[in-house]
């Protein structure tokens, strides 16, 4: 099933923009509870202002929230984003520790925030358990497990470890774009030889193909032969 992901969607990648460490952690924790496309559109203002963890550590607290408040829950994010430079300026001179322990510590970032950075900004495989991801990976009988960090460990058991970044990635993709919550596109699914979920959506290619979104849709269609 990873590989036929592989093929569906060759350039799955984090759909956070950002360009440093510190920039992926921020945007990671601005993202809980709201889209991605939501954070991007926010975070270029918000990264030209606060530079850095020291400009997070002494923000004005009121002109922080009204550069976050696009993305919800915005005063708990702002109380993490000033702890988080706080922390990072007391701990680390400012720079984002590297390891799962470290990060797990820091305001704001639980597991699921600490693999999101190590995978994509420091290249340390993680297994990044979103809503999408436990929801798949339960779907498609890899696990019965509610708990992140457990389904964490049993895929990681099933999957190499360097896979892991990816594979968080193309079953992220996966979940977005075919394998939707209350409506999966099961009629135009690569998965569909392997899924024992296959049904609980439409099974009618022509009624499937119409639940496709994203910019790989022409190329997903194809590989079910639509």
């Amino acid at each position: 099933m990873n590989r036929e992901l592989a093929t569906a969607f060759p350039d799955a990648h984090c759909e956070l923009d950002f360009t440093t460490p510190l920039e992926l952690a921020v945007a990671t924790i601005l993202s809980a509870q709201c889209t991605d496309e939501r954070v991007n559109l926010t975070t270029p203002a918000l990264f030209a202002r606060y530079p850095d963890a020291r400009a997070y550590a002494e923000a004005n607290r009121a002109e922080l929230e009204e550069f976050i408040r696009p993305t919800g829950f915005f005063r708990n994010k702002a109380a993490s984003l000033i702890g988080l430079g706080q922390a990072l300026l007391e701990r680390y001179d400012g720079e984002l520790p590297h390891t799962l322990t470290e990060l797990v510590q820091l305001p704001g970032i639980g597991r699921k925030t600490a693999n999101v950075i190590l995978g994509n900004a420091f290249e340390v495989p993680g297994i990044t358990v979103d809503t999408h991801f436990g929801r798949l990976v339960r779907r498609w009988g890899w696990t019965d497990e509610e708990d992140p960090v457990k389904v964490e460990h049993i895929v990681g058991a099933l999957i190499e470890r360097k896979e892991w970044t990816m594979l968080s990635h193309r079953v992220i993709f996966h979940g977005r774009r075919v394998c939707h919550s209350r409506k999966p596109a099961c009629g135009a699914c690569v998965l569909v030889k392997d899924c024992p979920s296959f049904g609980i959506g439409p099974t009618d290619p022509e009624a499937a193909a119409k639940l496709v979104k994203g910019p790989e849709r022409e190329h997903l269609l194809e590989l079910v032969g639509r």
